[in-house]
């Protein structure tokens, strides 16, 4: 059973490995004038080429958005002097890496991004077997506030299981009356947001993130091809432009319409339009400690 374990964690760990390279090659080409989708590609072709696979598309958000944001199809929007927030995941046969990084253009918000990192660095200090994600929430939340900046109370870490990017537990940004305790070889992603806002996410805008919830049947040929192409991504989140192009808006549409068949990621935005820092890494819970799977080393 021990080595079982340590096989599944030596996943977790080549995942972890394989995104840290990406996200450092990443952070350098996150420029004003260079093209988000650029970037995207970059990290999901260089996952690929280094043997991991993309666990969700690159998210790249920016400025009041903190999360769910990914290029679209032929997208030509471009870096602007904005805070940037750089999220990636990585599987390995579904055992998965998870980590963001925030990269501030303008050159006006060092404390901000030091908020989020704070309360990463304070959570990782306590990891233990048998923390409370009480614990963990208070240190996130008092280390953002001592920063002079707010925790966003919607936004939470949480587990990662096979082929399951958020899985349980949820693990708050805030100190909550009750929680989890956290065991042993438990995988688990820290992700602290810090804003100068009102400290909540809403859903605004349309979706370029999807995932499948279940495969039903469809009558129109297309979607039906373009069905089995999403099945390959398991449970795991999707970008709309991963998929072949070839008829997609008419297939993609009969698959959005039919219910209980896809998961919508529409962009999280602050909704004091406050501006938004992130800080995440993927850990193994160890007996006196934490192993972090996502840094250099």
């Amino acid at each position: 059973m021990g080595e079982e374990i340590e096989l599944v964690l030596d996943k977790y760990r080549t995942a972890g490995r394989i995104l840290a390279e990406v996200r450092e090659e990443a952070k350098a080409r996150i420029e004003e004038g260079v093209l988000l989708l650029d970037v995207a590609e970059f990290v999901e072709n260089s996952i690929r080429e280094k043997g991991g696979e993309p666990a969700f598309p690159c998210n790249i958000s920016r400025d009041e958005e903190a999360a769910h944001a990914t290029p679209a199809i032929d997208d030509n929007a471009v870096f602007g002097t904005e805070i940037v927030k750089l999220d990636i995941g990585v599987h390995v046969d579904g055992y998965i890496g998870d980590s963001a990084v925030t990269v501030d253009l303008s050159g006006k918000n060092d404390e901000l991004v030091k908020a989020s990192e704070a309360g990463l660095n304070a959570a990782i200090k306590i990891i233990r077997d048998g923390v409370s994600t009480v614990e963990i929430g208070e240190a996130i939340e008092n280390a953002i506030r001592e920063h002079g900046y707010k925790p966003i109370v919607n936004l939470t870490g949480h587990g990662l299981t096979r082929y399951d990017a958020h899985a349980a537990p949820a693990i708050p940004n805030v100190k909550h009356k009750t929680g989890v305790v956290l065991r042993e070889n438990d995988v688990v992603a820290i992700e602290p947001f810090a804003t100068d806002g009102v400290g909540k996410v809403a859903e605004h805008g349309n979706a370029e993130i999807y995932s499948l919830i279940k495969a039903k049947p469809v009558r129109i040929k297309e979607a039906k091809k373009l069905l089995e192409e999403i099945k390959k991504y398991q449970e795991l989140p999707f970008a709309k432009r991963w998929l072949p192009r070839e008829r997609l808006d008419l297939a993609f549409r009969t698959l959005e319409g039919t219910r209980g068949i896809l998961r919508a990621y529409p962009i999280l935005k602050e909704e004091g339009d406050g501006l938004v820092s992130q800080a995440e890494h993927t850990l193994i819970v160890k007996k006196d400690g934490c192993e972090v799977t996502t840094k250099l080393p």
